[in-house]
């Protein structure tokens, strides 16, 4: 009897407690929806001998900071032309492993209820980060809003607008901050990880959305660039590339769509 209960109680401490042998690591994310999909990639991270701690950040900046300062193994929370900007800004030596989402960016309004609504002089909200700023006036540039001179690739300025015939006023916010200010502009292009903890669903309460077809945005997993050969990075991704987090996306994450 003390022999079964012995072997009972060693079973259920190796099922609750990682191995003494598992890779730790530390995965920094953005708060909000995010928390439920890696909390399904711990687990099944965990049978593979890999313990993930989740750090969650509500700011864009933080996390490439605490990575390359060795805070964190990794993270997962921003698109390429983020990461090209916050390098060239700070000689980051961070690289993507891994795709993960597209959350096609939103227009959203509390005042109109169509594009063609809005007034002249209506005052828009964007991101005041270079990637996801040029991000929104590209979706403006894409719903006839406005025209951004040629070439300006992927990083536009408000100062590249070569064309504003609504005389649109843009305030420039942050991201995280976008969807406390719907009542005090007449729209703003608002990030997805930050619309669905307001409570704005995208493709529903949006009156203009990115498309998803051939997106520059996807997000990814990202590394120091000496550590991307590391094998715990392969079980990381494994970890997140797979069909049961693929469905968990799409059960779970409204508006963003699985980028592998």
């Amino acid at each position: 009897m003390k022999l079964r209960l012995l072997a009972l109680i060693m079973a259920v401490m190796a099922f609750a407690a990682p191995a003494l042998g598992d890779q730790k690591i530390k995965v920094g994310i953005s708060g909000g929806d995010a928390e439920i999909l890696w909390a399904k990639v711990k687990e099944i991270a965990a049978k593979d001998g890999l313990d993930i701690t989740v750090v969650v950040f509500n700011d864009y900046l933080l996390p490439n900071a605490a990575l390359d300062a060795g805070d964190l193994d990794a993270n997962a929370f921003q698109h390429k032309p983020f990461l090209e900007n916050q390098i060239k800004a700070r000689g980051y030596k961070i690289t993507p492993v891994a795709d993960t989402i597209v959350a096609p960016i939103g227009l959203y309004s509390r005042k109109v209820k169509a594009v063609d609504g809005l007034k002249p002089g209506a005052s828009i909200g964007i991101p005041n980060d270079p990637s996801n700023g040029g991000r929104a006036l590209l979706l403006l540039q894409a719903e006839k809003l406005i025209k951004l001179r040629d070439g300006v690739g992927l990083l536009p300025t408000v100062l590249d607008v070569s064309d504003n015939p609504k005389k649109l006023q843009f305030r420039e916010i942050d991201a995280a901050q976008l969807p406390r200010s719907l009542d005090d502009v007449d729209a703003a292009v608002i990030n997805t990880n930050y619309a669905v903890p307001a409570g704005l669903i995208p493709g529903k309460d949006s009156i203009a959305i990115e498309s998803p077809v051939n997106n520059p945005y996807n997000n990814f997993i990202a590394v120091r660039e000496r550590d991307k050969d590391a094998p715990w990075v392969a079980k990381l991704v494994h970890a997140f590339q797979n069909d049961t987090i693929r469905q968990l996306i799409k059960d779970k994450l409204p508006g963003q769509i699985p980028a592998f």
